[in-house]
C-alpha cells in the first residue's frame, strides 16, 4: 500500500512548532519504525529531515536509560563551543580587552573603541573564526560588561586615610549611640538657573521634549543656585539652603544656624554636643579660618559644643550626604530645566525615597561676600580645642561668652 507522503508532511508541520529537539527526534523515528523497513528514507523524503537524525530517534525509541526530562542530548551532544575547538581563541581575546594592557603601545586595540566588530576584525587577523555573538558569549562568561567611566580615582591618598575614617567612626557611632545629632555637611555642584538642559531623561509624549536653551551662556539676571546641603544621621532627614551669592563659610554656617532653629533643636531639645562631618575643602574646610570663627559664634548662639570631623582630603565622594542627599536630589530634577530659584527650591522640597528621606529646602538670599580675612588675633581668641588625634582634622568649638564675633575681620 502506497504511502501518503503528503499527509505525513502536514502532519509534522503541524506538530514541529510545538515539540522540543528531541521529541522531534522521537516523533519521526516512531513514524519510520511504524513504515518498516524504509520507513527512515520516507520519513526524510516527506520532512527534509536528516536520515540520521531519523534513524536516532528510533533507536532512543529503545533506550532503557532515557534522557533526564529536560534534556534533547546526552552529554557532550551537540557542536563544540570555538574556544573548546580553537584554545587560543579566549586567551586573545582577553588579551584584547584586559584593562592592564591599556598602556600597551603593542596593543592593537589601545585607541580603538573595543566594539564587538573590532574584536572580530583582530580576532580574524589572529588566525580565529569567529562571530560577534561568540566574542559576546565569552566576554560575558569570563566576567566582562559594558560600563562606563566611574569617578573613583581621587588623587594622592594621605598615609592616615584609613585611620582618620576610623577615628571619625567611632565619633559619630558614639555620638549616635547617646542620641546626638550627628549632621554631614557640603556644597552641591552649582547649578545654572534659566532655561538650560539638564542631564537625565524624563517621561515626555514622543516628539515633544521640553525644549530648552541650545548654549548655556549664564544668565545675568537669575545667576546661579548655591545649594548647601546638611543630612541628618540619624533623622534620615535633609536642610538645603539655596543661595544666590556666593559659596562661602558665613554661608555654610548659616544653613546650619537655620536648621538648628528650624528642626535641629526641636528634634534634640536635650542636645549636649552638636558633630558635623564635613569635607577638606570648599566653605567647610579645614583650613579655612572664616569656617571656624563662624562655627564659634554659632556654637555660643545655640548653647552647646560644636565637634568637626572632616574626611581626609581627596575622599570627598566618601562624604555621606553625597550617596544619601545629594545623589536623591539629581535623580529627582534630571530631564527638568532649572528655570527660577524657586523651582529649584521646589524639586529639592519634594525629594523623597524609599528608606523614608525627606528634605526641606529654603532660598537664601542673603549677601555673603567673599575675600574676608580673619586675623591671627581673632583665631588665638577662638574657644577651639584640637582632638589628640589629627587635630588639623578633628576640633571641637566651645560656646562662650567672650567668643569673638564673625564680624571681627580684617578686609583683604
Amino acid at each position: 500500500m502506497p504511502v501518503d507522503t503528503e499527509s505525513l508532511a502536514r502532519r509534522y508541520d503541524a506538530i514541529k512548532l510545538h515539540l522540543t529537539e528531541r521529541q522531534r527526534r522521537l516523533w519521526l523515528g516512531n513514524e519510520a519504525r511504524d513504515l518498516g523497513r524504509s520507513g527512515a528514507r520516507i520519513v526524510f523524503e516527506a520532512t527534509g529531515v536528516a536520515i540520521d537524525t531519523i534513524l536516532r530517534g528510533r533507536e532512543e525509541l529503545d533506550d532503557l536509560q532515557p534522557l533526564p526530562v529536560g534534556r534533547s542530548r546526552g552529554p557532550g551532544g551537540g557542536r563544540k563551543r570555538a574556544e573548546d575547538q580553537d584554545p587560543g581563541l579566549a586567551t586573545d581575546l582577553d588579551a584584547l580587552v584586559e584593562p592592564e594592557t591599556r598602556g600597551d603601545p603593542m596593543n592593537p586595540l589601545r585607541w580603538t573603541t573595543k566594539s564587538l566588530s573590532h574584536l572580530v576584525k583582530e580576532l580574524t587577523k589572529r588566525g580565529h573564526q569567529c562571530t560577534e555573538n561568540v566574542v559576546a558569549r565569552i566576554l560575558h562568561e569570563a566576567g566582562y560588561c559594558l560600563q562606563g567611566n566611574a569617578k573613583t580615582v581621587e588623587g594622592k591618598q594621605h598615609p592616615d586615610r584609613d585611620a582618620q575614617f576610623v577615628y571619625l567612626n567611632e565619633q559619630v557611632k558614639a555620638a549616635l549611640a547617646a542620641g546626638q545629632p550627628v549632621v554631614s555637611v557640603d556644597c552641591q555642584k552649582k547649578e545654572l538657573v534659566g532655561n538650560f538642559k539638564n542631564g537625565g531623561k524624563e517621561w515626555r509624549p514622543e516628539g515633544n521634549p521640553v525644549k530648552v536653551n541650545v548654549h548655556d551662556f549664564p544668565d545675568k539676571e537669575l545667576g546661579k543656585a548655591i545649594p548647601y546641603g546638611i543630612y541628618d544621621i540619624a533623622a534620615n532627614t535633609g536642610w538645603v539652603s539655596v543661595g544666590t551669592d556666593h559659596d562661602t563659610a558665613a554661608f555654610a554656617v548659616n544653613t546650619l544656624r537655620t536648621w538648628w532653629n528650624t528642626q535641629g533643636r526641636a528634634a534634640y531639645p536635650d542636645a549636649t554636643t552638636l558633630t558635623i562631618t564635613a569635607d577638606s575643602g570648599g566653605s567647610n574646610g579645614n583650613r579655612l579660618r572664616a569656617w571656624k570663627t563662624e562655627l564659634a559664634a554659632l556654637a555660643t548662639e545655640i548653647g552647646i559644643p560644636i565637634t568637626v570631623l572632616h574626611l581626609p582630603p581627596g575622599t570627598s565622594k566618601w562624604n555621606r550626604i553625597e550617596h544619601r542627599l545629594f545623589s536623591a536630589i539629581t535623580m529627582n530634577w534630571r530631564g527638568t530645566p532649572l528655570t527660577s530659584h524657586e523651582a529649584v527650591v521646589s524639586l529639592i522640597g519634594a525629594t523623597t525615597t524609599d528608606t523614608g528621606l525627606t528634605v526641606d529646602a529654603v532660598l537664601d538670599t542673603g549677601s555673603y561676600p567673599t575675600g574676608i580675612k580673619i586675623s591671627d588675633k581673632t583665631m588665638k581668641a577662638l574657644p577651639l580645642t584640637r582632638h589628640d588625634v589629627h587635630g588639623q582634622w578633628n576640633y571641637t568649638l566651645s560656646p562662650q561668652a567672650d567668643t569673638p564675633e564673625p564680624a571681627d575681620v580684617e578686609s583683604r
